[in-house]
């Protein structure tokens, strides 16, 4: 539960993560605006979505309840004698994804030093991201039909007025993305990200930025006013829509089921390379940034740590991917397995040891498929179709879990 204490604090955990579209959800900076949680948890209103640690109140919800899961995208990068990691993250979550899975846990604790695209609890980070901007610029490009646009939105999101007045431009209007998916029980408080930092600083564990804020919002603006003008539009036009929320749902459970297919396939079911500003855009939040990403890992590992690089999961998919460009540069990589299952209640009690023999576990597997056992053992279907019900029939928690696993590996 120290995840939990650490990120109910208010003033520090909302992570406002950006930017235009749906590709904050998996490859985009992590943008973090200070005390907008606390402000937002105190406004009461019926159509308001609770806040992260609000919804954990509801039944079923704390994250104590949850067996851990892997999810996600993991590998391991073998040169020089060490082994680092690449792990596809996530920049928003579910209460149930704060618990990293086992595999993904044990790779966390096998290396030296957890390294993000940005560190947002970093100070001199908060200092650049929170920097008032130039009001002249946000006079020019929040003014007339584009002002009440932003305004009905922040009004939808439950934001009060006024709350983000002199932030660059595009961070007031890409910031609403990351409350989008409140309804559908995403939280950007819940982001992977954010939890593996907990995780590495709970157990002293360093944490590095391979990004610096400054460059981060050189990309979000472009190159030009009209540039971030084009994204600050492109922004609006996805939240009236409601095509920003159902994207990032999308996206979002195919991330927690591993599915590195139809994420690699992102550009061909996510509408939005249609035009030429969305097609300068992906290129600058992917392909750009890549090699400067790589860049940060390959420096650390060298350098001698073994580092666990928790990074979008979209940067690492493709032919532009840091698992390819990594073996490009030397690294022997290869994909970690991570078979993600739907969680189990833990039960108050200890949960049993489990069994002795890998071997018992697998024969379990194949013959519970239409009988049960001597102990009345239920097939691995019905245990499926339960979820978090157990009887005194039931197999406990821990051998069902091994079950499963040993049948997915045949």
């Amino acid at each position: 539960m120290r995840i939990l204490r650490t990120l109910s604090a208010p003033a520090r955990n909302f992570d406002l993560k950006a930017p235009a579209r749906s590709w904050f959800l998996s490859c985009l900076p992590r943008l973090a605006l200070a005390g907008v949680c606390s402000v937002l948890a105190a406004v009461a209103h019926a159509a308001c979505p609770p806040s992260a640690i609000a919804s954990l109140g509801k039944p079923g919800s704390a994250v104590g309840q949850w067996n851990a899961v892997d999810r996600g995208l993991l590998w391991r990068a073998d040169r020089d004698g060490r082994t680092s990691w690449l792990y596809g993250t996530i920049h928003l979550g579910r209460a149930e994804w704060v618990r990293p899975g086992p595999t993904v846990q044990k790779a966390l604790e096998q290396s030296d030093a957890l390294a993000l695209e940005l560190d947002a609890r970093d100070p001199a980070t908060m200092r650049s991201m929170t920097q008032p901007a130039d009001p002249a610029l946000v006079a020019r490009l929040l003014s007339g039909a584009r002002a009440q646009r932003l305004a009905r939105q922040n009004e939808a999101a439950c934001v009060p007025p006024g709350t983000m007045e002199g932030l660059q431009p595009i961070l007031q209007v890409t910031a609403l993305a990351g409350l989008v998916a409140r309804a559908d029980g995403l939280y950007p408080e819940f982001g992977v990200d954010e939890t593996l930092a907990v995780s590495a600083r709970n157990n002293n564990k360093p944490v590095f930025a391979l990004e610096s804020a400054a460059s981060q919002l050189k990309m979000l603006t472009g190159d030009s006013e009209t540039e971030e003008a084009e994204q600050i539009d492109a922004a609006l036009d996805e939240l009236e829509s409601g095509q920003l929320r159902a994207q990032m749902k999308e996206l979002a459970e195919a991330w927690a089921r591993g599915d590195a297919d139809k994420l690699g396939r992102y550009p061909e079911w996510c509408n939005c390379v249609n035009t030429p500003a969305e097609r300068r855009l992906m290129k600058r939040l992917l392909d750009d940034r890549n090699p400067g990403l790589a860049d940060g890992i390959e420096r650390m590992h060298v350098g001698g740590r073994r580092v666990f690089a928790a990074v979008g999961a979209l940067h690492m998919v493709g032919p532009q991917g840091l698992p390819a460009l990594l073996k490009a540069r030397g690294f022997t990589v290869a994909a970690v397995p991570l078979s993600a299952q739907p969680p189990l209640a833990v039960p108050a009690e200890p949960a049993a040891a489990p069994p002795k023999a890998e071997g018992r576990n697998v024969r379990g597997a194949r013959n519970s498929r239409n009988t049960r056992d001597a102990r009345g053992t239920r097939s691995s279907q019905a245990a499926k179709s339960s979820g978090a019900k157990g009887s005194k029939g039931s197999a406990k928690p821990a051998q069902r879990a091994s079950a499963t696993k040993g049948k997915q590996r045949r």
